[in-house]
């Protein structure tokens, strides 16, 4: 075998290490970056049937305590004589949503146009009391079977977002149950969420759901969650629905 020779067989088996390594490095790139990506884990607090006045201002609290923001879902005909607690909720970087101005279930599903107007109402509410235009909403009792294609859009067309969850403390079933109960359902999960959305109630009744509130935030601190508000930006998140 002569030199030349030689060189070339060392040359190509040189080129051919160095692309391997390279593929090597690429793949491993690109699957940290995957592992970055899927390792984010988001949590959304957020408060249906406000504004009352001392349970969302202790609610409030206790998220001013711990440094973590979250987003109401307010009931229109509750927001005259508790304004301030609307500005006092926007002022400490929080968010939000409408969930209808009656709440009452018979007079809100009855019509979509009813529903919609519903919405309407909470809406200017919450900008007479705070200047804050939001559009995203909540079905009280959740978008399922009351939602479809054509209702979809309706909403779609007046610019609202909906926002349902998937975990709940069941605090608006039973608000006298137990501290220790809002925890387990607070914290409990069959596998582990990328993202949640997690459902807590903040009326008068809902004493006990402020007194689980620092566990369950320090839980998912400890997880290594990052709390977020839901806002225009935030994708919407729906129950399944006849498309």
């Amino acid at each position: 075998m002569n030199t030349k020779f030689k060189k070339s067989i060392y040359l190509l088996l040189f080129l051919t290490l160095l692309l391997s390594g390279m593929i090597a490095f690429n793949y491993k790139v690109k699957a940290h970056k995957k592992a970055d990506i899927s390792d984010k884990k988001e949590i959304y607090l957020t408060f249906d049937d406000g504004p009352s006045d001392k349970t969302t201002e202790n609610i409030l609290d206790v998220l001013r305590e711990n440094d973590v923001k979250a987003t109401f879902f307010i009931v229109g005909k509750y927001v005259e004589g508790r304004e301030d607690v609307l500005k006092k909720i926007v002022k400490e970087g929080h968010s939000l949503g409408l969930h209808t101005y009656s709440h009452d279930y018979k007079t809100i599903y009855e019509d979509n146009k009813i529903f919609i107007g519903e919405m309407l109402k909470c809406q200017n509410e919450i900008y007479r009391a705070t200047g804050v235009k939001t559009n995203i909403i909540r079905f009280p009792g959740g978008s399922v079977k009351r939602l479809n294609k054509e209702f979809k859009k309706e909403l779609e067309e007046k610019g609202f977002k909906i926002y349902d969850w998937n975990m709940a403390l069941t605090d608006g079933i039973n608000p006298k149950a137990p501290v220790s109960k809002f925890y387990k359902e607070g914290t409990k999960r069959k596998k582990t969420l990328s993202k949640i959305i997690l459902l807590m109630h903040c009326d008068y009744l809902n004493k006990n759901t402020c007194r689980a509130l620092p566990d369950i935030i320090n839980f998912y601190k400890n997880q290594g969650y990052e709390f977020k508000i839901i806002d225009k930006s935030t994708p919407e998140f729906i129950f399944p629905y006849k498309k």
